[in-house]
């Protein structure tokens, strides 16, 4: 490594930190939610994909417990919305940005942890995924929303999945550095909002069925 690895994971899963529970207080807003509730929404979308990845390293009690910095972002975000978002609202794209970011680092995070302990590559691609998702279902489930995870009219977990294999690969090869963790975000990040503001798909679970409309949700085709 040519950066010192333990300082730069934890500044990469603040900054993750950050943009998810920006997201999370923007949903909460768009939800007409008081203070407290975009607060426990910030905080459950940006600390929950890394509790749920700490979980399954078994390193003992998460960072977000451990560690009072993991603290401030949420209640940063919560803050900044509520002080802004009279002139954000008119930006509707603005959740998903800060849900990209939240997305393109904590899939890098959640990956490099799982290699620095161990795991073998490919299973550390899939903590990454669930690092860089986890949170973003906790997000939705809560505010009753269809999880974009689960979402056929968006992609979301594939960027994930990109960054996870990128980083693993990278890795792997002796090659991963502070520069092209920086690469590895801007890709999926790009790989996500492009994929969101074209509306790009991916096939359904069975061939045959078909989309009827962006409000219609998912139909069976004729048999």
């Amino acid at each position: 490594m040519t950066f010192p690895f333990d300082i730069a994971l934890v500044w990469l899963d603040l900054a993750g930190v950050f943009f998810f529970a920006v997201s999370g207080s923007l949903l909460a807003a768009r939800k007409q939610f008081d203070i407290i509730g975009s607060l426990l929404l910030a905080s459950l979308v940006s600390l929950g994909g890394g509790v749920i990845r700490d979980i399954i390293l078994n390193t003992g009690p998460p960072a977000a417990f451990t560690n009072p910095a993991y603290l401030a972002p949420p209640v940063l975000a919560t803050a900044l919305v509520y002080f802004l978002f009279s002139s954000a609202q008119r930006f509707t794209s603005l959740l998903t940005l800060f849900d990209a970011g939240g997305l393109a680092l904590f899939c890098i995070t959640g990956t490099l942890k799982a290699l620095a302990l161990g795991m073998n590559p490919v299973a550390a691609v899939l903590l990454g995924v669930t690092t860089a998702v986890g949170g973003g279902l906790l997000r939705d489930v809560t505010a009753n929303e269809v999880p974009q995870l689960f979402d056929a009219r968006d992609l979301y977990a594939l960027p994930a999945f990109t960054g996870a294999a990128l980083t693993a690969i990278l890795w792997v090869s002796g090659v991963f550095n502070t520069l092209s963790a920086f690469a590895v975000a801007a890709v999926v990040f790009a790989f996500r909002v492009v994929a969101w503001r074209r509306s790009w798909r991916i096939p359904l679970a069975v061939r045959g069925w078909h989309r009827l409309g962006p409000d219609a949700g998912i139909s069976r085709g004729r048999d």
